[in-house]
């Protein structure tokens, strides 16, 4: 071999070393290339959400690991308080958040109403159903909420658990056998867009005259319904199913049309640093950014990013809650209340 060979052998093995090396980056760097580098200089991220404040913070830092360049920070609350917030910023003339996450269809559409927030098209929101994002870009959902049944499986075999709405009227199901929350006026407002609004509100009074267990909360509803307070319970799928992971007596089932509400991310329209805040859009709507979100047992939306079991979002007719076809939360639940003869 002669030296100029050994020479260009040595040019040749340290560019593909680098090719090697440079890999990584290039693949955990996808996003818009100037959107990155307008990124860096902005160097700041603020992001608001009501996702429990120990999963935001892995998602915030797995976003720092892929954007070190980026000083993020996160402000958890839960719906109404992120969006009353978000409300007394904005007539204060301020804006201190670039990003927003928020799981109640009628807070979305008011953000949407009053333009504080702007369209965005995340080169990830092709991977995502046409039914769990906005057209315009406003919005896109990153995990569902799915409403079915719950039931003990010491108390109820599988076979006999109710398997319809209907079912659920069944007189072997009345006096207190059914827990229901004294909150979920989303079931109204679902079933209403499913049926109509006679049909629905006709239905849930024979679900009220089954004299259901009135409780709140999906989590204390389902503790309760693994100890046998109640054979069945009205609740998240996803919040059973987890239940269920930890050797826990239940199970459940979905009840078609299922209900399912989402967490849908926002940007800011007048966001300080909105270029961070398309690179946090685009790493939560990410294959890797679902990953993390499937991780901590949440109902994920990506095509491809599939919950544990599918189930839980595969294989039945569904009702979206739509920000666009959001009714008066207040009126929804007052009627729902009224329904249930609760004050």
């Amino acid at each position: 071999m002669t030296s100029f060979q050994r020479f260009y052998l040595r040019i040749t093995v340290v560019f593909f070393l680098s090719l090697t090396a440079e890999a990584p980056l290039r693949e955990a760097f996808a996003a818009d290339a100037k959107v990155i580098e307008a990124g860096k200089k902005e160097g700041e991220l603020a992001c608001w959400s009501t996702i429990a404040q120990d999963q935001s913070q892995k998602i915030v830092d797995e976003f720092i690991k892929r954007y070190p360049f980026i000083k993020a920070t996160y402000w958890r609350s839960g719906s109404v308080g992120l969006h009353n917030k978000i409300l007394i910023e904005a007539r204060a003339g301020r804006s201190s958040w670039d990003v927003v996450s928020q799981t109640t269809p009628e807070f979305i559409f008011d953000l949407k109403q009053k333009k504080l927030i702007a369209p965005y098209n995340s080169p990830e929101r092709g991977q995502f159903s046409a039914d769990l994002k906005d057209r315009d870009g406003y919005w896109t959902g990153t995990y569902a909420l799915p409403t079915g049944l719950g039931f003990n499986t010491q108390q109820v075999k599988m076979e006999d658990a109710p398997k319809s709405y209907k079912d659920l009227l069944d007189a072997k199901w009345k006096g207190g056998k059914i827990s229901v929350d004294d909150e979920n006026y989303e079931l109204l407002v679902g079933l209403v867009q499913a049926w109509g609004k006679n049909a629905a509100v006709e239905y849930l009074k024979g679900l009220a005259a089954q004299s259901p267990t009135i409780g709140r909360g999906a989590t204390q509803r389902t503790q309760l319904l693994a100890v046998g307070e109640f054979p069945l319970a009205i609740s998240y799928t996803h919040t059973v199913e987890w239940s269920k992971s930890q050797g826990t007596p239940v199970d459940w089932v979905n009840l078609e049309p299922v209900v399912i509400k989402f967490d849908g991310i926002m940007l800011g329209a007048k966001a300080a640093h909105p270029n961070a805040a398309k690179l946090f859009i685009d790493f939560v709507l990410s294959q890797g950014g679902q990953e993390l979100l499937q991780s901590f047992s949440r109902v994920t939306l990506r095509n491809g990013v599939e919950p544990n079991p599918p189930r839980l979002i595969k294989g039945f007719k569904r009702i979206v809650l739509h920000p666009e076809k959001a009714q008066d939360a207040q009126q929804s639940l007052k009627l729902y209340r009224e329904i249930f003869g609760l004050p």
